[in-house]
């Protein structure tokens, strides 16, 4: 059984603002952000190897990003689809046709740069025992349901809530399976894999992971993104 990384980076970053490059490409220090990402999969002991899935028109650049800064685990870089959930099913029926149905996917967002190594070995370990493993971080504000109107419905409690993030990480042949009763069902969507896994009958088991592990979608998460690995490196070199 192998353990491989799907990490899909096909959006075109519209809420980034960047009028350059897509959001997973835009760099800090040198480095672009989805290289950030990969090197957390790419330096993990337990990871076999990864397939990128990106944009059609960036694949070149990605496969010279790849030589550039020596992401050997990089087994494929391939196109997305029309959608996330599209990009995905072609990232992981990818990575069953290079590691095997009975390998472990983690399924990654490319502009999640802040992932950690303890958070993905307790991903693993967890579907080697539960058979997923969904990461969430606790919910630190209060959670509302509201209507059309925008009136308060219902307010949970915080303390039961959590938030989900990635890796969200499954085996691939029931992952695969999903995917195509979604698409049996007219492509059915979903906002993550998370969703159409529950959606289909699967107990979902969660794993706490650090609550920087944010999503690089507005400037200001690049921003919180920049500080953190700036402080990150002050600390190395200072002895913070």
């Amino acid at each position: 059984m192998s353990n491989v990384a799907v990490i899909f980076a096909g959006g075109t970053g519209q809420r980034m603002n960047s009028k350059t490059k897509p959001k997973q490409f835009l760099e800090l220090h040198g480095k672009p952000i989805l290289v950030y990402t990969i090197e957390h999969f790419q330096r993990h002991k337990d990871i076999d190897g990864i397939v990128l899935v990106i944009l059609e028109s960036w694949i070149d650049y990605c496969n010279e990003l790849v030589e550039k800064f020596r992401l050997t685990k990089v087994r494929a870089v391939i196109a997305g689809g029309d959608t996330g959930q599209a990009s995905i099913c072609n990232g992981i029926k990818k990575a069953a046709e290079l590691f095997g149905e009975d390998s472990i996917v983690l399924i990654h967002d490319g502009v999640r740069p802040l992932i950690d190594e303890a958070t993905i070995s307790a991903d693993i370990e967890c579907v080697k025992k539960n058979g997923n493993a969904i990461t969430v971080t606790s919910a630190i504000e209060t959670v509302s349901l509201t209507d059309d109107d925008g009136k308060i419905c219902d307010i949970f409690e915080r303390s039961k809530c959590c938030m989900a993030r990635a890796p969200q990480c499954f085996v691939l042949k029931d992952i695969i399976a999903a995917h195509e009763k979604a698409a049996a069902e007219g492509n059915k969507q979903f906002i993550d894999s998370a969703s159409m896994m529950r959606y289909y009958g699967h107990e979902l088991y969660t794993v706490p992971g650090a609550i920087e592990n944010i999503k690089i979608t507005t400037p200001s998460d690049y921003y919180i993104f920049r500080a953190i690995v700036d402080a990150r490196e002050d600390s190395q070199i200072f002895g913070l």
